[in-house]
């Protein structure tokens, strides 16, 4: 898993703060079905609470809980090995197009209920973590008219609610796809171009986060935060829209519940310096920024000594920014070398295979397998 907030990307870890606001109430799945449900008998005790969790003065410590919800292939390559050579499948959308509504909900149904269990909830809240970090892509509460993707995935994050409560855990739901795609990446749903801000996109993506919040206003004790969007690539897009985006966005969520935090990532921007400005006057608002160092050549090329002072050098980044801030996501890792990290089919900068990369070691051990295969070198340099 990664870490968020310390947050890892699809197992990623999170970070961020709040307090235990004592035993709540429980809450059933059919509550949250019906968003127009004004009367559930626990939404004016909980609508009386702040943010659930002390954002202002407790760090969270969490996990993502990636590849769940959204298939990224480098988390679950089992799922994506039938076209390894082919390459014709590399994302939920190509996934749902190729393999058809029926057999598509078959097989990620069985897969929405099997990969994370009440069981790994008990895991991460006995590791001492306070958060989980779920993504899930618009598909799942604003479908859009045309695509291949399917639902059914928002009654196992009902009963994903419960387990949180149940271990004491508090959640950050994540939209972490958008309609036409927000990055081009795999993980925001479909690899290729970025099409997000095209058309009606941007008002189908609010429609999304309106379905989502008032979805899960009545568990305010739990969803301690909403992040209105994964990783737009701002380099490929208008970034006063982004800006104007989050400003909707944060108001859509908030209008569900005040109990919500509202996250937003920091669009690849500088978090210290770009987002100064943004946002103010607003309550609870918190700046989400990913933490890797191995998605360029030069960054591969770091020796063990030089990644550990490049995170260090993060901290008073971090201690600086006039908002609440979460590393949303991050890892220990020094290479790329993971299986289709970089997308199905596609290579390591580390090892030289990856497009416009050069050799700088070996990816053998590094590939495929758990921590148990890597040296004991590697083991130490991660640690």
């Amino acid at each position: 898993m990664t870490g968020f907030g310390s947050l890892l990307r699809s197992a990623t870890a999170i970070l961020a703060l709040v307090s235990n606001v004592g035993a709540a109430p429980t809450l059933y799945a059919s509550n949250f079905n019906d968003p127009s449900n004004t009367t559930n008998k626990h939404d004016s005790q909980l609508n009386k609470r702040a943010v659930a969790f002390d954002y202002n003065g407790q760090k969270v410590r969490g996990v993502n809980l990636g590849g769940w919800f959204v298939l990224e292939p480098w988390i679950t390559p089992s799922i994506f090995d039938e076209w390894s050579t082919s390459q014709t499948v590399v994302d939920e959308y190509t996934y749902t197009k190729t393999l058809g509504k029926s057999e598509a909900s078959s097989r990620l149904s069985k897969h929405w209920n099997t990969w994370i269990t009440q069981d790994d909830f008990n895991a991460i809240a006995k590791a001492g973590l306070n958060h989980v970090r779920i993504p899930i892509g618009y598909w799942a509460v604003a479908p859009v008219d045309g695509d291949p993707y399917v639902q059914g995935q928002l009654d196992v994050l009902d009963q994903a609610i419960n387990w949180a409560r149940g271990a004491g855990l508090k959640v950050m739901l994540d939209l972490h796809g958008a309609p036409g795609s927000q990055n081009g990446f795999d993980n925001s749903g479909r690899f290729g171009s970025v099409e997000w801000q095209q058309g009606n996109s941007v008002s189908q993506t609010l429609t999304a986060l309106e379905n989502l919040s008032n979805r899960y206003k009545g568990a305010t004790d739990v969803v301690s935060a909403i992040e209105l969007l994964n990783e737009p690539l701002g380099s490929s897009l208008d970034l006063a829209g982004v800006q104007d985006f989050y400003s909707k966005g944060y108001q859509t969520v908030k209008a569900a519940s005040s109990n919500f935090a509202v996250t937003f990532h920091d669009a690849f921007q500088d978090f210290s310096t770009y987002w100064t400005g943004f946002g103010s006057g607003d309550n609870d608002l918190m700046i989400d920024t990913h933490q890797y160092q191995i998605f360029s050549p030069a960054e591969v090329g770091r020796s063990p000594s030089e990644h550990v002072s490049t995170a260090c050098a993060l901290g008073p980044k971090l201690k600086g920014t006039n908002k609440w801030v979460v590393v949303g996501e991050w890892t220990g890792a020094q290479t790329d070398c993971a299986k289709w990290l970089n997308g199905l089919g596609k290579g390591a900068r580390y090892d030289g295979t990856f497009p416009e990369s050069s050799y700088t070691g070996t990816c053998d051990g590094k590939y495929t397998g758990t921590v148990n295969n890597l040296s004991s070198n590697d083991k130490n340099n991660i640690r």
